[in-house]
């Protein structure tokens, strides 16, 4: 297992401004950053669960073009994989996700990968925390992105291979919050709950008024999500916060860390505001469906193996239609 520091591209949605783009940019990436400056967010103005806005018909179009034509400028383009090697972008510190020393969820996911594939597993180091787009189009691209929100544009993805959800989660000995399993529950009223700020979950409780009392848990430029999971997650255990409300693979991780038993509650039942529940996908190049087709064969053949590496993270699973998909399942 190798990596390699190759520099990846800035993701235009505009979920962490005033991140300053690459000097070195041609006069064709600028094309893209005008033409992502028109992309508008998701209904409720809400990003997706990695911060990635909707994006829509022609100025879909444009910015994919044009991101394009700026990759190819910059490394020349390449239709097909070195052979033997599975090359697959991932941050290097950004647990429960991935991480230098293979320890991440995505890492497992991409061993299992190159496994079935026959290939070295070579990795492509990125923060994510940064706004970077991985670059999946060059002659030293990579092949995958292991966690990719469905239909983002900007890349081209696989079949989803988990769906899962936000996450509400409290203390497990409070009375007052047990059974909660929404957002618009009564009880919730007059709680400190943590929230991150820009999330689906964080506008569904202002439609509720549930914000006077929320603290949020900003994310910034350079930073990963994981220290602001942890921080709230310490916060709820320790009487602090009475819930918060995190990503679910990165809430259900942290939790069934803590020293104090947490309650991790999906939230499947919300019926207004943005969605709470997204499919994820892996990333891969466009105009290459002989290597999409190939990576969706994989994903079908191992979707029970896919699964129990999730589950042992504590990664919330659902069906397509919200539905959980108890510990353990995988297995029968």
């Amino acid at each position: 297992m190798h990596g390699t520091g190759l520099k990846p591209f800035r993701r235009f949605s505009g979920f962490r401004p005033g991140i300053p783009f690459e000097e070195d940019w041609r006069v064709l990436t600028s094309i893209a950053i005008f033409f992502a400056s028109m992309v508008k967010p998701a209904p409720g103005g809400e990003a997706d669960l990695r911060g990635r806005t909707s994006v829509k018909g022609p100025v879909r179009f444009l910015v994919t073009l044009a991101l394009s034509f700026a990759l190819a400028t910059v490394t020349g383009l390449s239709s097909a994989p070195a052979a033997g090697v599975l090359r697959v972008c991932a941050d290097p510190d950004n647990m429960p996700f991935s991480n230098e020393k293979g320890e991440g969820f995505e890492n497992k996911l991409a061993e299992l990968i190159a496994d079935r594939l026959g290939s070295e597993l070579d990795y492509v180091w990125f923060s994510e925390a940064s706004g970077y787009v991985p670059n999946t189009m060059g002659k030293d691209a990579c092949d995958l992105v292991m966690g990719y929100a469905q239909g983002t544009g900007l890349i081209d993805d696989t079949n989803p291979y988990y769906y899962t959800s936000y996450v509400l989660i409290y203390r497990k000995d409070d009375p007052a919050l047990a059974g909660v399993d929404r957002l618009s529950d009564s009880r919730l009223k007059s709680k400190r709950i943590g929230l991150v700020a820009r999330t689906p979950p964080a506008s569904i409780l202002a439609m509720h008024g549930l914000v006077a009392n929320a603290k949020p848990f900003e994310i910034f430029g350079g930073e990963s999500q994981a220290k602001a999971a942890a921080d709230m997650v310490a916060e709820i255990a320790a009487g602090k916060l009475d819930a918060g409300l995190l990503w679910g693979p990165v809430g259900g991780y942290y939790a069934q860390r803590s020293p104090v038993p947490l309650a991790v509650v999906p939230l499947v039942k919300e019926r207004a505001g943005p969605s709470t529940i997204y499919a994820i996908t892996m990333g891969v190049r466009p105009n290459d469906p002989q290597w999409k087709h190939k990576i969706n064969k994989v994903i079908a053949e191992n979707q029970r193996d896919i699964n129990a590496i999730l589950q042992s993270y504590d990664v919330p699973l659902m069906n397509p239609e919200g539905e959980l998909i108890e510990l353990g399942a995988a297995e029968r």
